[in-house]
């Protein structure tokens, strides 16, 4: 008799999991679709959704942040992309999605909507 209450235990656990993962994962889905489509709200609306389900999910991290900072720069919000993609790079730095970010920061200065660090230097005002 023991058995069942232990095997309906086991069942409500696998289906919660795995109701997490799923949800994770169709509203990760419905962000690639939305990102298709250039709905950049939509996308950010998802995202959030992702990272609510994904807080024991730690590996899903690099991948809602990279998608974040490529809608951010489809918003032109060139800055704020540049500084998702550091994130990247500083909290993830070997990931695949550190090296997507470092070559998204390098576009981005290529095309002059990011200044380089020397750049940003010399644009600083000094104090007197």
């Amino acid at each position: 008799m023991r058995f069942v209450p232990i095997a309906a235990l086991a069942l409500s656990v696998l289906a919660v999991t795995g109701c997490t993962r799923w949800s994770m994962n169709h509203h990760l889905n419905n962000a690639y679709s939305a990102f298709d489509r250039g709905n950049c709200e939509q996308v950010m609306m998802e995202l959030s959704k992702v990272e609510r389900d994904s807080r024991a999910r730690p590996y899903v991290w690099p991948e809602v942040s990279m998608m974040r900072g490529q809608c951010l720069e489809r918003q032109k919000l060139f800055i704020d992309a540049a500084q998702t993609y550091q994130f990247i790079i500083a909290s993830y730095p070997q990931s695949e999605y550190a090296y997507r970010a470092r070559a998204r920061l390098e576009t981005l200065q290529s095309l002059g909507h990011y200044p380089t660090r020397s750049a940003a230097a010399a644009v600083r005002p000094t104090r007197f």
